[in-house]
């Protein structure tokens, strides 16, 4: 398995809740493809490529780790990047087999261009906001607004342009009327990983990411304060087939191991909410 990044190509129990139709229809899929090939759905090219947003990355590495082992000769070969980039790279014609984006708003934008197969589409997983701090900061915040205390100087976000995580911070802040007196304050990163990199670098003094992001990183970065989810649009991921893929058989089973039990607890493990599972 190999990942690219920066768009370069060419712990809290769950309650079960039913799956959403179109997961169940896609495992039902893949096991008839799997019965009919006689466990094989080894296409001849023997590699998958995804591009995924870089938010994905740690839990994606372990799906393509175990996906590997279930198909004999298969190597995925992921992307990650920020979901626009590795969008606007699809539109151009890069020889990709999945998307899997932070946003509907990009994958609706190839579904509308006929670049995504669209029966395929699946909503998987859903994150929040934080605000982080580095570890060794003294800076006491317990929201939002606290970003405008004068000890608070450079605030890393994505840019809203292209990273998803930026555009729900954007919309956030500008609900509470923030947006225009933090602007010259804000530091645009390219994707969600590099916001993180910012504080854990300590060249920022407060970020906005995704908790799951500030959970891979706990000796980086200190949480300070949640971002309400009523303050901007759901966090959403979908993951779609991408269309003219000469790995057809192997891009469903992906995502049919993506949202089996074996791939929704991983995704759990990471620090996601996946699709079908809600808090007690």
């Amino acid at each position: 398995m190999w990942s690219g990044g920066g768009g370069a190509l060419f712990t809290q129990r769950h309650k079960r809740t039913p799956l959403p139709r179109r997961i169940l229809f896609l495992s039902a899929l893949i096991t008839s493809l799997l019965a009919a090939s006689g466990g094989s759905c080894a296409d001849a090219a023997g590699r998958l490529t995804v591009s995924a947003a870089v938010s994905l990355k740690d839990a994606f590495e372990e799906i393509g780790r175990e996906f590997e082992s279930r198909h004999a000769g298969v190597s995925v070969i992921f992307n990650f990047a920020g979901s626009g980039t590795l969008s606007r790279q699809i539109e151009a014609g890069a020889p990709v087999d999945i998307f899997a984006s932070a946003s509907a708003r990009y994958m609706d934008g190839l579904e509308g261009k006929g670049l995504i197969v669209g029966s395929t589409r699946v909503d998987f997983a859903r994150n929040s906001l934080v605000v982080v701090v580095p570890v060794s900061s003294r800076l006491r915040l317990d929201s939002l607004s606290g970003l405008l205390d004068g000890g608070v100087g450079r605030i890393a976000v994505g840019d809203p342009r292209t990273v998803p995580a930026g555009e729900y911070t954007e919309e956030a802040l500008r609900s509470l009327g923030l947006w225009s007196r933090l602007r010259e304050r804000l530091v645009f990163a390219g994707n969600a990983r590099q916001v993180l990199d910012y504080v854990v670098r300590a060249e920022v003094d407060a970020a906005v990411v995704y908790a799951t992001d500030a959970g891979a990183r706990p000796g980086g970065v200190r949480v300070a304060a949640r971002v309400p989810a009523e303050r901007h649009k759901p966090v959403l991921y979908t993951a779609a087939v991408v269309e003219g893929t000469g790995a057809r058989r192997l891009a469903e089973a992906f995502i049919a191991l993506l949202v089996s039990e074996y791939g929704r607890e991983r995704l759990r493990d990471c620090g996601f909410t996946p699709v079908g599972w809600e808090a007690p």
